[in-house]
């Protein structure tokens, strides 16, 4: 058969092996992290965060029809779209794989031997396949994410270089360069990471058009794909927008036309000076011009679809990031402004000290017929910079505290120890690149324990890699050999690799050149470009998954080594036949065979579900304020999806610090009124009343909310003070508010049951918790002053006290919410200010309403799944059982803690959860129901003892890495569950767990004292 037939012949099998897996794990629906708001804004075509991903909203929306109006189904099939383009993916690095083998062992255009086609063919299956079953690109493919397409944009540019490659004398061979000028500029529209390709593609160029090749000229070659990168990424696409947005402020201030006029005039111009360039260029016959500008002009045509933002911002979507409708917005939109800028080549460290603050560029928002300033951008002087900063963090950081905490803590660096540039570069070295980098390559190459967050420390085995060679001699927890992520490759996909890597090099530099480029820049530059400090929200190997699949060429051309290694004892068709089936055993079945099990979630919908318990949770018409992440992005798509409680606004706190956002949640949304936002927006967008500081006027007593809102909003100058810098500013003269209840209407709004009335407080009385309002705050003062019980408040269980305003003595569990209830504040100081509950509608809404997302079933749980809503459904429980005991509900308490053993696996994934389940077992007991107690004391005690035999283990090594609060909790937890066990009659497990508690008393005592 034609070498080209079976080419194509075994790619198409690539895609369809690949996508078959995929489809097979697929998630049914919606994910977590980013995939909510990503399906939300694909499936009513809506804007999603910085930088904007329009190509793929418009992808997704045709992935989406496939539902035919079953709307539960639409995650189902824009996951598919993943599926799809992974599987498209598998098949052009398969078709890349054998264009370097071929040119490896056959040279441009010879003939190819029969033993040649199997080696070229087996390289392609071997390394396609092994990157098919890869952890960080299989999780991916498997969800409605941005990075299973860019991926194949990838793929598909690297492919096309290798076809421009092999046809470059022919002519019309440079339609190849012009396609990837397209595919680059349409991937734009997906993700940013492709662009990393650009220095890899322009030095096969460089090798393959030029003949007299020197390090020299290399150096100049590739620096020029550098200013190539550099002219794409914030040429075409940054400073087209911020040339459009300056054009259109002359055209609308200057000269009085419309919003839009001087962007449109400038685009057209720009069109015309690319077509006119072009004509030149064929004109003159400058053949080289003419490709460039080409290649700029299909760039444009790809970036075309970011029209998509402005467009659909304008139409005031439900969801509209940024409210991008005009072209300064859209360029700070693209930049990510609101993200903060990250210092590069220069910068302070963490103790560096602002001195001073300077304007900078004017900031220009859209006004009514005018664009307007909204102040000028702060530049701050620091006491001290220095080259090259990766501990940086700076005190207008608001993250400041938690990232100091870190870095002193990673870099043993005392209180009040300077940092000094060995410590910036250890940073640089031991977190970013090896716990940020290297340890993601190494779970995919080398094994993985767990799936759990493993960036606090480079020595744990919670997501740490291990080959799984030594393993046996460590005493390994039960909770990792038998957790579904434990995925030891005995470093076999990486031996494999590293041994393509030395065969490539020595057989051909050139091309393993190209190949070490794009490995580089799609994983150490990504690392050097992003600067991370400090810990991440979660786990950051997605963004190196170009880097992951450079390797995988490598373990492709492996084989070939291998092969070439077994020719010297056997024939050449016996070693290649034989080495591919033992290179397929050992790479791409293996990773099939031990990663399978941690990424099969066709069984799971724990992220929709858990949505759909903080929506069910509230009462009709609240306002849900709630965190970013895993508490919003689920819960968009249950409500702009599938319609699930469209009554209820969900107020993201992360964002309702921004005026556009503010402004947005002033409008009805759904099924949902506006929120009871009486400020006119004059009065807080950007630049006006961004914060507002506390300045105590020594006010006795507490002051009406409605009163400290009309002073903070005031334009009156004795409401304001002055400040060093010269500003006159609204202050804040009080932190003790107070709200005068009318106890008529918060019964005839429905807040409580008429029975509850003799319960409300009469004025309800709090301390604001922070020495300053930002915007979110005031909205939330204006909101509280002018409800009048209208609308029910709440907020979602997992949001941190200090986002709460201060009210948690008013603040009634109802489910996965606390619910703003005027109830007299209890005289009982036992119960904690996080455990009050409203019994009785808790109940109906966990025992009688609430999803329980397959969990006891799910062949696969996530981390997520694991630890945030494991623990939050076991604290939801312990609460509701505790609330009801309370109130004297004993019988409804024993049917709750029933409940949760019905619809939810007796599993502790760490301490916390644990402990938790020991309050549960404690409740089962003092229901009454010993048995249910018995089994989750024992459970817990199992677990228990897993855990510390570990932790001896190491201190018997003197291994640094002890989990000193597990070991703490751990014997807590034992000593309590001897005692409550021998309270109930229990006393052979009193004494089993007395005996281990003794024992490990002993055995830890140095670190219990």
């Amino acid at each position: 058969m034609h070498y080209k037939k079976i080419n194509n012949l075994l790619g198409w099998l690539c895609f369809a092996i690949a996508s078959a897996t995929y489809i097979l794990t697929l998630e049914p629906s919606v994910s977590f992290w980013d995939c909510g708001e990503f399906i939300s804004c694909a499936y009513r075509l809506q804007v999603s965060h910085q930088p904007g991903y329009p190509l793929f909203a418009m992808l997704g929306k045709v992935f989406s029809l496939l539902s035919f109006g079953d709307n539960a189904k639409v995650p189902y099939f824009t996951n598919l779209m993943s599926a799809l383009a992974s599987g498209a993916t598998i098949m052009f690095l398969f078709w890349t794989i054998t264009a370097l083998a071929k040119k490896l062992l056959n040279g441009r255009g010879e003939e190819i031997e029969n033993s040649h086609l199997y080696l070229i063919m087996g390289a392609g299956l071997v390394g396609a396949l092994a990157f098919t079953y890869t952890d960080t690109f299989w999780f991916s493919a498997v969800e409605t994410i941005v990075f299973a397409l860019s991926s194949l944009c990838t793929a598909v540019v690297f492919w096309a270089i290798l076809k421009w490659d092999a046809h470059a004398d022919e002519a019309g061979a440079d339609k190849w360069i012009v396609l990837i000028a397209y595919i680059v500029g349409l991937s734009i529209g997906i993700h940013l990471l492709n662009l990393l390709t650009i220095p890899a593609i322009a030095m096969v160029y460089y090798f393959r058009r030029y003949n007299n090749i020197t390090v020299k000229r290399g150096i100049i070659a590739f620096l020029i794909s550098i200013v190539i990168l550099g002219l794409v990424q914030f040429g075409i696409r940054g400073y087209t927008i911020y040339f459009a947005a300056w054009a259109d402020l002359f055209f609308v201030n200057s000269l009085g036309m419309g919003f839009g006029s001087g962007a449109a005039f400038f685009f057209l111009l720009l069109m015309g000076a690319v077509a006119a360039g072009i004509w030149y260029s064929i004109r003159n016959k400058k053949p080289m011009l003419n490709l460039a500008l080409l290649c700029v002009a299909f760039i444009y045509f790809g970036y075309s679809s970011f029209v998509y933002i402005p467009i659909r911002a304008t139409a005031n979507t439900d969801l509209n990031n940024s409210h991008p409708d005009n072209a300064f917005t859209l360029y700070s939109y693209l930049n990510r402004i609101q993200y903060g800028e990250t210092p590069l080549l220069s910068g302070p460290y963490f103790d560096a000290k602002i001195i001073d603050q300077k304007d900078g560029n004017t900031i220009y928002s859209r006004g009514k017929a005018t664009y307007e300033s909204a102040g000028k951008k702060s530049d701050y002087v620091y006491d001290h910079t220095t080259f090259l900063p990766r501990i940086w963090s700076t005190e207008s950081d608001p993250y400041y505290a938690q990232n100091l905490q870190f870095y002193k803590q990673w870099l043993n660096l005392a209180d009040g120890q300077a940092p000094t540039f060995a410590d910036n570069l250890k940073w640089m070295f031991s977190w970013q690149m090896y716990q940020m980098y290297a340890r993601y390559f190494l779970w995919n190459f080398v094994g993985r324990y767990n799936q759990m967050n493993g960036q606090f420390s480079s020595q744990d085995v919670n997501g740490n890699w291990t080959s799984g060679i030594l393993d046996g001699s460590k005493h390994l927890p039960k909770s990792i050999t038998q957790g579904t992520n434990y995925a030891p490759l005995y470093a076999l996909p990486f031996i494999l690799g590293l041994l393509g890597a030395a065969y490539h090099f020595r057989r051909k530099k050139r091309d393993a050149l190209v190949i070490a480029l794009l490995f580089f820049f799609t994983g150490i530059a990504i690392v050097l470009y992003v600067n991370q400090n400090s810990v991440q929200p979660r786990e950051r190997d997605y963004s190196y998954v170009g880097s992951f699949y450079a390797f995988a060429i490598w373990i492709g051309l492996g084989f070939i080594a291998f092969a070439e290694i077994a020719r010297k004892k056997l024939n050449a068709r016996l070693a290649a036949i034989g080495s591919f089936a033992i290179c397929m055993l050992a790479v791409p079945v293996l990773l099939a065979f031990k990663e399978w099990k941690g990424h099969d979630r066709s069984t799971k919908t724990i992220p929709h579900d858990m949505a759909y318990n903080y929506l069910i949770s509230c009462p009709k018409n609240a306002i849900l304020f709630t965190n970013g992440d895993n508490d919003t992005y689920s819960l968009w798509y249950d409500q702009e999806v599938e319609g699930i409680r469209p009554d209820v606004r969900i107020v993201c706190m992360s964002l309702f610090s921004g005026d556009w956002y503010i402004h947005q949640m002033q409008k009805k949304m759904n099924q949902s009124a506006p929120l009871p936002v009486t400020l006119p927006f004059d009065k807080y967008k950007a630049g006006t009343r961004d914060v507002i500081y506390f300045n105590d006027a020594k006010i006795p007593g507490s002051v009406e909310l409605k009163d400290i809102f009309d002073f903070i909003t005031s334009d009156d100058s004795r409401t304001k003070v002055s400040y060093q810098s010269g500003d006159v500013l609204n202050y804040l003269p009080t932190k003790n508010f107070k709200l005068t209840v009318n106890p008529d209407e918060v019964v005839k709004n429905g807040v409580v049951t008429p029975e509850q009335k003799n319960k409300l407080a009469d004025v309800m009385e709090w301390k604001y918790n922070s020495n300053y309002v930002t915007k979110d705050n005031l909205a939330m003062i204006d909101m509280l002053a002018h409800n009048k019980w209208e609308r029910p408040i709440c907020f979602t269980t997992t949001m941190g006290s200090e986002a709460m305003f201060g009210l948690q003595p008013y603040l009634y569990k109802e489910g996965f919410v606390y619910h703003l209830i005027p109830f007299k504040a209890e005289t009982d100081k036992s119960t904690g200010q996080g455990t009050k509950t409203n019994s009785l509608v808790m109940y109906n809404n966990v025992v009688h309403k609430f999803k329980f997302g397959n969990y006891k079933k799910a062949k696969y749980l996530d981390d997520v799944a694991l630890t945030q809503f494991y623990l939050t459904m076991e604290i939801t429980f312990n609460d509701l059982a505790q609330g009801l005991i309370k109130n004297g509900h004993r019988d409804l308490a024993l049917k709750a803690v029933h409940k949760f053993d019905e619809q939810m696996p007796d599993i502790n994934p760490d301490i916390d959860t644990a402990a938790q389940k020991f309050f549960l077992a404690e409740n089962a007991y003092n229901l009454g129901d010993k048995a249910l107690g018995t089994r989750y004391v024992k459970g817990v005690a199992n677990f228990i003892s897993d855990q510390l035999d570990y932790n001896y283990n190491l201190l018997q090594n003197n291994k640094p890495n002890i989990d000193q609060r597990t070991v703490q909790l751990g014997v807590q937890l034992l000593n309590g569950m001897a005692d409550t066990t021998r309270n109930n009659n229990e006393m052979e497990l009193s004494k089993q767990l007395q005996a281990q508690l003794k024992d490990y008393s002993n055995k830890f005592a140095v670190l219990m004292r």
